[in-house]
């Protein structure tokens, strides 16, 4: 009998930060994810999955905003470019960081390679490796919405789960059946949601299965079953803490890259803007490394990439060898194989994480050669003959994990917001459900109203907000979305409409909307475009 598997979970998500005009900071996080993480790791299961001997298996979740993001065409057309122009940068690089800048180089040629050889479509390499085995993919709520703080009215839940899976099967091409919770937040009743939107497992923190009723028998170790037959898988400690912590894990080892030394504080701003660059901010250009926890930043040492692959090697069978020890350990204590779930932000691999997918490809290969076995979430569903039956406890990850992040000083006042909101979406949907059925333009302002509710309880800006870092933009992202959703809604109220066709005196359309009016909606509806099946219906 098998000591048992571990089973790798990453959750790839960003907020929907498309806009028109290029140069973004928001802009610049998706393509540094892109050139950094997403397309690092499709390359990385690749390159294994051919390996003889070598199985890989991951879970991986990716956001409907995510996914927005990596079909949208102007995203896509600006990445090369972008690209490029770090590329030249990288050449006004310090002698003594030219081995460090040379890696880069080769490092960015290699994933524009990859991008290209894609056709510059990345999701189509994730769709591959799900077809192939290797990958189980899951969604995410629709715009990663924190689900217990929107459950008051819970058609604000219905929405962002439906219009997910809608999204999901839409452009992955199979419905989800696996869902990774936003922030691994859960609350009692959720799983009746879940399985109403035909979603079957996710992830929750430790205390979410520990504090179960009735305590599992195997407690973080095996599955649980909710009352409403949803799976929940719990995540180990000890196999996440030696790969995410800075502190106490191998992200902090002195020879890796330097994450918040970067040529975009370091070059004169006079060689930025000939570069075409007008704002001082990190530019995923970084050259030195860790250098001791004790380092000043403007003292950290060049970075040496042949250094660091000795110490990822070294990492990866460590942490492959103690998994392995681990397994042994409980399976023998249980009497049956165990399951480690070790579940992750994707862009902490190869994004925060510099080295993290060399860490994986390590991994990989030197634990299989080790008899350490990967599984996937669904894979380990379909092994398991019976599941105990319990209802999850209320619980997030993250500091406190109990809602606290999410609902603080900073950003609470955001909730009420959301409150009123989704109240007022529910009964115009339910006010307009006749109408809009024979009047397609009254259809098209509450389906954009729809898109504007999402994106305004994105998650993202909560914990922005409570973090501290960039809070204007958070602020003005939520603000944003808010009023552009109640502007919509006051053109759908009773008394806005005119009966017959063409438009009056004033420039008004038979709906009620002046030209300018009508320039506004159509400039809305080209910025935030995403979600083309959203249903109001979600909200009746």
């Amino acid at each position: 009998m098998a000591a048992g598997a571990l089973a790798l979970v990453l959750h790839a998500h960003l907020p929907y930060v498309r806009s028109r005009e290029p140069g973004s900071l928001e802009e610049d996080w998706f393509f540094q994810a892109l050139v950094e993480s997403y397309l690092p790791l499709l390359g990385m299961l690749e390159r294994s999955r051919q390996r003889r001997g070598v199985t890989p298996r991951l879970t991986m979740g990716l956001s409907p905003t995510l996914l927005s993001l990596l079909t949208d065409p102007l995203l896509l057309e600006r990445f090369s470019p972008w690209v490029e122009q770090r590329c030249l940068l990288l050449q006004r690089a310090s002698p003594e960081e030219q081995p460090a800048a040379e890696q880069l180089l080769a490092h960015f040629r290699q994933q524009l390679k990859a991008f290209k050889g894609f056709g510059k479509q990345p999701l189509r390499g994730f769709i591959a490796l799900q077809k192939a085995g290797v990958l189980d993919l899951l969604t995410c709520s629709a715009t990663h919405g924190y689900l217990p703080l929107l459950r008051d009215p819970p058609q604000a839940v219905r929405a962002q789960l439906r219009t997910a899976v809608r999204e999901h099967e839409r452009l992955i091409g199979q419905a989800p059946t696996g869902i990774w919770l936003p922030e691994c937040a859960y609350y009692e009743g959720l799983d009746q949601e879940l399985a109403n939107a035909g979603l079957r497992y996710a992830v929750l923190d430790a205390h979410g299965l520990l504090h179960a009723l009735p305590r599992p028998r195997y407690g973080v170790y095996a599955p649980i079953c909710s009352p409403a037959s949803v799976a929940f898988f719990a995540r180990d400690s000890d196999a996440t803490l030696p790969v995410w912590s800075a502190s106490d894990g191998y992200p902090g080892d002195a020879s890796y890259r330097e994450f918040h030394r970067d040529l975009g504080w370091d070059l004169p701003e006079t060689e930025l803007q000939a570069a075409g660059i007008h704002s001082r901010r990190p530019l995923g250009l970084k050259l030195r490394r860790v250098s001791g926890a004790d380092c000043p930043l403007n003292y950290k040492l060049p970075y040496d990439p042949t250094a660091a692959a000795e110490t990822v090697a070294r990492h990866a069978g460590a942490y492959g060898a103690d998994r392995l020890k681990q397994l042994q350990s409980l399976g023998a204590a249980m009497g049956r194989p165990a399951l480690l779930v070790a579940p992750f932000d994707a862009e902490l691999f190869g994004h925060w994480w510099f080295e993290g997918p060399q860490f994986l490809e390590q991994l990989f290969q030197q634990g299989a050669a080790a008899g350490l076995q990967f599984t996937t979430l669904r894979q380990s569903l379909a092994a398991e003959p019976q599941l105990q039956v319990c209802r999850p406890s209320p619980s997030s990850w993250g500091q406190g994990g109990y809602h606290s992040y999410w609902l603080s000083k900073s950003n609470a006042w955001v909730v009420p917001n959301w409150h009123r909101a989704s109240l007022a979406m529910v009964e115009a949907s339910g006010r307009e459900k006749g109408q809009r059925d024979r009047d397609p333009q009254r259809q098209r302002l509450l389906a954009q109203a729809g898109r504007e509710l999402l994106l305004a309880q994105s998650s993202d800006w909560s914990f922005i907000l409570r973090a501290g870092t960039t809070t204007e933009l958070a602020k003005e992202r939520i603000q944003r979305h808010l009023n552009r959703f109640w502007r919509l809604l006051e053109a759908l109220k009773p008394g806005q409409g005119r009966s017959g066709e063409g438009h009056d005196a004033q420039g008004h359309d038979a709906q009620g909307l002046s030209d300018k009016e009508r320039s506004w909606l159509l400039a809305v509806e080209a910025e935030d475009n995403l979600f083309p099946l959203i249903k109001p219906d979600d909200w009746t």
